[in-house]
């Protein structure tokens, strides 16, 4: 799958471990205006790609609208996916009702002193499962074409952390009993030290990979405890940092 992928700056989460703070913590970036942003969405149709894909969308979900209106006068047909961090209000989510096709959101921490120390916030957990509850409410069960692409639904990540094996069992077992099992899961072992995690004493039980066990741990949970249906586990890799995009501005 080709991924019209579009990144927004000043996410509102402040993850000590972003991947991408540069754009996400630093709010480097170019400002465009809400036809630009439309004509970017007709561009990356244009290129063939399967979808629009907004990473750390939650700032602009005005200014997004209008721009998937502009751009479906203009021919727009491509799924938008909605990729956030889940920690945004049920009326936010609400907002985009009709608007959005896939909705791809992180459940990130069961453990709500966790998503105060790692991304100050406050009541992540009650938070993200609320605005998750009506993601599925909006877009059901994932609808795939014959290629195996995602045309709707909803698909939820979780990152697992290092020293955090119970964080990432309650989460899972938070989506198996409270969701529908068609939904999909995307288990992530892609974690590595960056940003102010990295070399940290504050932050020093997450300053490395995920070990071998623990992976083996979580998909021995997945499997055998929970037996989840629809999903993905990502293996684990050893050159996690070589994907991270190299941002030119």
């Amino acid at each position: 799958m080709v991924l019209g992928t579009i990144f927004f700056s000043n996410c509102n989460m402040n993850c000590v471990y972003c991947q991408n703070y540069e754009i996400s913590q630093k709010s480097r970036g170019k400002e465009i205006s809400i036809n630009g942003l439309a004509n970017i969405f007709m561009q990356q149709q244009k290129k063939g790609v399967q979808n629009i894909n907004l990473v750390t969308p939650t700032s602009y979900v005005p200014q997004i609208i209008e721009a998937i209106k502009i751009a479906k006068k203009k021919g727009l047909k491509l799924p938008i996916i909605y990729n956030t961090n889940a920690y945004e209000s049920t009326e936010t989510i609400k907002m985009l009702n009709g608007y959005i096709d896939i909705y791809l959101p992180d459940l990130k921490y069961f453990y709500n002193e966790l998503g105060e120390k790692y991304s100050n916030v406050k009541e992540y957990f009650s938070i993200a499962t609320k605005s998750i509850k009506e993601m599925y409410r909006q877009v059901g069960n994932p609808i795939f074409d014959k290629e195996g692409n995602m045309l709707k639904g909803l698909m939820i990540r979780h990152l697992v952390l290092p020293n955090n094996i119970q964080n990432s069992k309650e989460v899972l077992r938070w989506i198996k009993e409270n969701l529908n099992k068609k939904i999909y899961i995307s288990i992530m072992a892609q974690y590595f030290p960056t940003y102010k995690a990295k070399n940290s004493e504050k932050f020093q039980e997450i300053n490395r990979k995920l070990s071998k066990d623990e992976y083996m741990e979580i998909e021995n949970y997945i499997y055998n405890v929970l037996d989840i249906e629809n999903g993905y586990i990502q293996e684990l890799g050893e050159h996690e940092e070589e994907y991270v995009p190299k941002w030119e501005f």
